[in-house]
């Protein structure tokens, strides 16, 4: 959609469904599609819905957004309500669409900025209505304070460790003749490039065991921790 093209409001009773299946999930029956039609079809008559349009991924195993950017099913389907074709989205249950409740949240986010509803059959979730809008706020505070709550222990249990001296980040995977020689050759006032042309030159393994290592590679390795180890056993100026 562009500016150009206004959204046109769908009536709220409309949904276009969305059927899943992933890899391993695949039966040659094709049960699994059909127990999501099932499942849809007996919520759209408890609730008074009328599905306008379905769209399948079959051997699909992304989900949250990745699923609508690079699958033709979920892609046409967001796309389907973006634009106004039925009010809502259904599926059948909440991993059919995610799993990381990250990916949820963007995908309610996304929902409420375009106008469209989201049905979540397992969780008889519709944020079309103000109890289902309540439970999605509800979700949201409750991830968002538990990831505030997250970070904040990690900050505190960072300024812990470096309090009592311990390494913060990656155990060392370079080898400290390695690092040693980056850390001498740029005091000695080598350019990050040269450093990385020479270690190529030389055949050096990068810490994954590539073969081409490039500046951005060396600016990493001199600001890691493993450097500031072998700076100070060296007795460089950082």
């Amino acid at each position: 959609m562009t500016a150009a093209e206004p959204r046109i409001e769908a009536t709220a009773d409309t949904v276009v469904a969305y059927l899943r299946v992933g890899r391993a999930e695949r039966a040659a029956s094709g049960l699994g599609l059909d127990d999501q039609r099932a499942v849809i079809a007996d919520y759209a008559d408890r609730k008074g819905l009328t599905v306008v349009g379905e769209y399948v991924d079959e051997d699909e195993d992304l989900t949250g957004l990745k699923l609508f950017r690079g699958s033709v099913g979920a892609r046409t389907a967001f796309e389907a309500v973006a634009r106004g074709d039925a009010g809502g989205l259904v599926v059948s249950r909440v991993d059919r669409l995610c799993r990381p409740i990250v990916d949820l949240l963007r995908l309610l986010g996304v929902s409420r900025a375009e106008g469209w509803s989201v049905h979540l059959v397992d969780l008889d979730l519709d944020t079309g209505t103000p109890a289902g809008r309540m439970a999605a706020d509800i979700i949201t505070r409750s991830v968002s304070s538990a990831q505030q709550r997250t970070s904040e222990r990690t900050k505190v249990g960072l300024t812990a460790k470096k309090e009592r001296g311990e390494r913060v980040g990656a155990a060392p995977s370079l080898p400290v003749e390695v690092t040693r020689r980056i850390l001498v050759e740029r005091a000695g006032g080598r350019t990050l490039q040269a450093i990385a042309d020479g270690l190529m030159s030389d055949g050096i393994p990068t810490a994954r065991g590539g073969s081409k290592w490039f500046a951005a590679t060396i600016k990493a390795i001199l600001g890691s921790d493993n450097a500031a180890d072998v700076r100070r056993q060296l007795d460089l100026d950082s």
